[in-house]
């Protein structure tokens, strides 16, 4: 005989949450390793003393973890989860009956805590990794991937109608002088001002030094960049001509398959540990050159986790003149390929010049000198020329130059820092960075990308991008900490949460 089951439903009160959620399952060891109760003292100022309680900081945080290791796109979708899913009921601390809390205030939220306090998340991940010993210190390894944005090409305008339209919307803006609530006002009054930090110049010396700071364009700064930032070696950016009328940060960049997309380049600064932890993080747009960035995250790496790295790893990109010029003088080894302008011209490229050092002048190939001329210091190169009748008389001067005042060389004013990064290439070590920058940095841009939705971000704007990007670099430390501290190997989205029956990783430093 053949059974149909009816859906009846009775009222279970002796049934408890805490007894259905097994033991061995992957929020409890989180919820265990993890005590998220530092948030709260970090946005007490972000809310007034009376009113009705807003949702617990440290809910919201564990909802962005839950978002993270369930590969959730967007808050709606992690409630639906929620609803569902007796574990993740159990880790936020609601019961059956119990109200979770509105999609649409975690948003507001998100909004209100803003860049600020998801990087002192993010740190705070980071110092657990410390803690735990996961952190080697010894190697630092940079590297960026391009994010598309959540905006169409399409939506591309020129910028000053962009700029015509805010102003008018500004004018008339029926709210414009509207006072500010009491609860926020209240706030404002009484948030502290941070204490100045002795400078042992006088008062004039240092108001001057203070309004020069305030001035200069930070990479790192809590401003946000846009194009009125200083020019890159008098490019004309295209983001400084059209913009996007829905995510006026995105920018447009030339996808490696092919096509032109609006997006962002997100950096890491990774560690050289066996964990792979990373230290530092930063989403820009996309026509910032990936190796702009380098030595602020450098030095902010290296300042906020006491790091003293003998050597950096990076890709051609990286191998600027300042970056090599700042790592090597910082006495930092610069472990990245030089370009190959030999290649870019028909004619003899700069290498097979021999360069006399004691006589300061270059050979070449066929034994004629080349004297030093001009310094040109716009360009940082001095400028070393043959003499005309040995060029014109020459039997391979059709190889050599097309021009009859005699072959030049340029030499840069940092040549021998640059001739101390050729050396490195020649050894084992730099062979060994570089297959190891292979697979110990790119590996986690594909992890974010498939896994957690690096691929593409879904939030708009550069402030809400960079939420996004910390929060993912946040959760790919958690997975190594967890699985550091005797969880396993195995965190992820898809029904991936599984306990391993492997005995914990212990942290080790590398070879």
């Amino acid at each position: 005989m053949m059974g149909t089951k009816g859906r009846a439903f009775v009222s279970h009160p002796q049934i408890c949450l805490e007894q259905l959620v097994p033991a061995d399952d992957f929020y409890r060891y989180l919820d265990a390793k993890v005590d998220l109760g530092f948030v709260r003292d970090w946005v007490t100022d972000e809310y007034a003393g009376t009113g009705r309680p807003s949702i617990d900081p440290v809910v919201f945080f564990k909802l962005q973890l839950v978002l993270f290791f369930e590969g959730l796109r967007s808050e709606r979708q992690l409630m639906r989860v929620v609803a569902d899913r007796l574990s993740l009921r159990w880790y936020l601390g609601y019961d059956f009956a119990e109200p979770l809390p509105d999609h649409s205030s975690l948003t507001r939220i998100r909004d209100r805590y803003g860049r600020r306090v998801f990087l002192r998340f993010f740190e705070r991940v980071v110092e657990l990794c410390q803690e735990a010993g996961l952190v080697w210190g010894k190697e630092l390894i940079f590297d960026a991937t391009q994010v598309q944005a959540n905006a169409d090409v399409d939506s591309l305008v020129p910028r000053f109608y962009l700029k015509a339209k805010a102003h008018v919307d500004v004018l008339f803006a029926a709210n414009a002088t509207a006072p500010v609530p009491e609860a926020r006002a209240e706030v404002t009054a009484t948030a502290s001002v941070p204490a100045l930090l002795p400078t042992g110049l006088p008062l004039e010396a240092a108001a001057a030094l203070g309004e020069e700071n305030r001035a200069a364009w930070k990479l790192l700064g809590e401003a946000r960049l846009d194009p009125e930032r200083p020019p890159h070696e008098g490019y004309q950016r295209t983001a400084a001509l059209m913009a996007s009328t829905t995510d006026p940060d995105a920018t447009p960049m030339r996808l490696k398959g092919g096509g032109t997309r609006l997006g962002y380049h997100d950096h890491y600064v990774v560690d050289g540990g066996k964990a792979r932890i990373i230290v530092g993080v930063l989403v820009t747009p996309a026509d910032v050159m990936e190796n702009q960035p380098m030595l602020d995250l450098l030095r902010r790496a290296c300042f906020r986790w006491q790091l003293h790295p003998e050597r950096v790893i990076g890709d051609t990109t990286y191998g600027t003149v300042d970056n090599i010029v700042a790592l090597e003088e910082a006495g930092i080894r610069a472990y990245v390929p030089l370009p190959d302008f030999d290649h870019r011209t028909p004619y003899y490229g700069a290498s097979r010049f021999q360069y006399d050092a004691e006589q300061d002048h270059y050979r070449c190939p066929k034994g004629a000198v080349l004297r030093r001329g001009t310094r040109k210091f716009t360009d940082a190169v001095t400028i070393y020329r043959a003499d005309a009748a040995d060029c014109n008389a020459c039997s391979v001067k059709a190889q050599c130059t097309a021009s009859d005042h005699g072959r030049q060389v340029r030499r840069p004013f940092a040549a021998e820092y640059l001739d101390r990064v050729r050396v490195y290439h020649g050894t084992k070590a730099y062979e060994k960075a570089m297959r190891k920058r292979a697979v110990w940095i790119e590996p986690l841009f594909g992890e974010a990308k498939d896994w957690h939705g690096l691929r593409r971000f879904r939030l708009r704007g550069l402030e809400k991008v960079n939420i996004e990007g910390l929060r993912i670099a946040a959760g790919q430390n958690l997975k190594r900490y967890l699985a550091a501290t005797g969880w396993g190997r195995r965190q992820g989205p898809c029904g991936t949460l599984m306990a391993s029956p492997f005995p914990p990783l212990m942290p080790s430093t590398p070879n």
